[in-house]
């Protein structure tokens, strides 16, 4: 996984607000009191280059509502965006690249119809779409699975789609172990030991449950290509500027 170590502070918005959901849950939300473009702002003036913005609403119901926040957060702030929640279709894709988005993430429909996101890895770049595969170990075979529709329905094995994307030129991967999402208990190792193994040539973004620098620290010499920051971000228990520190060590 050759390149740097990218810091994308995490931006998830529910009914125009900036929340973070626990394990996934819509039920056990936590809302914080600036507004999206406020937050981003703060982000770039500490030093991100990146943000990683997300529909909470769309992914669970379709139809991406962000459209106009990204283009005004990528317009001001001159942050990168790789965004997502919600892409169903090419269009989707071409829109959210049209106001401004550098990546776009698809997650449910990379599960469902893995042919048709491969056709899009091939029509717009690897570098345009980072597929994000959020797994649940199941306790009972002991193998990573990936539930769809804003992790509310079982979905497919990890390995097998892990295996079929890499196979179509997917660059980059985001993967959160669910259960470890909004909990501040550290980002699962073993995730992205097995990652690693399935398909050594893909730059994967960590996810979920990251404390502190040292949970950044782990990630990085873990062999990932970045961390996705986003409760510890928010509560100030871990600073951007300590992040982004140890990203260059």
């Amino acid at each position: 996984m050759s390149g740097g170590f990218t810091i994308y502070p995490a931006i998830d918005v529910r009914g125009g607000r900036v929340v973070r959901l626990a394990q996934g849950d819509y039920a056990r939300e936590t809302r914080y009191g600036p507004e999206p473009l406020e937050v981003a702002g703060a982000y770039a003036g500490q030093g991100a280059t990146w943000l990683h913005l997300v529909d909470l609403d769309a992914a669970r119901e379709g139809g991406y509502t962000l459209r106009p926040l990204l283009r005004t957060i990528v317009d001001t702030t001159g942050l990168q965006v790789q965004t997502g929640g919600g892409v169903r279709g090419r269009d989707d894709v071409q829109r959210l690249l049209d106001a401004g988005a550098a990546r776009v993430v698809v997650g449910s429909l990379a599960v469902r119809e893995a042919e048709t996101v491969a056709a899009w890895i091939a029509e717009f770049g690897a570098e345009r779409i980072t597929v994000a595969l959020d797994a649940r170990l199941d306790p009972a075979g002991g193998a990573w699975r990936v539930p769809v529709h804003g992790w509310t329905e079982d979905g497919a094995p990890l390995d097998a789609l892990v295996a079929g994307y890499a196979a179509a030129g997917l660059r980059h991967l985001l993967s959160t172990d669910i259960d470890r999402d909004g909990m501040l208990s550290g980002p699962n190792g073993a995730l992205y030991d097995r990652l690693r193994v399935l398909a050594p040539g893909l730059r994967v973004q960590a996810s979920g449950g990251v404390r502190d620098a040292a949970d950044v620290a782990a990630a990085r010499a873990r062999g990932c290509a970045g961390i996705v920051l986003g409760r510890a971000l928010l509560e100030g228990r871990l600073g951007l500027a300590d992040a982004l520190r140890e990203a260059r060590c």
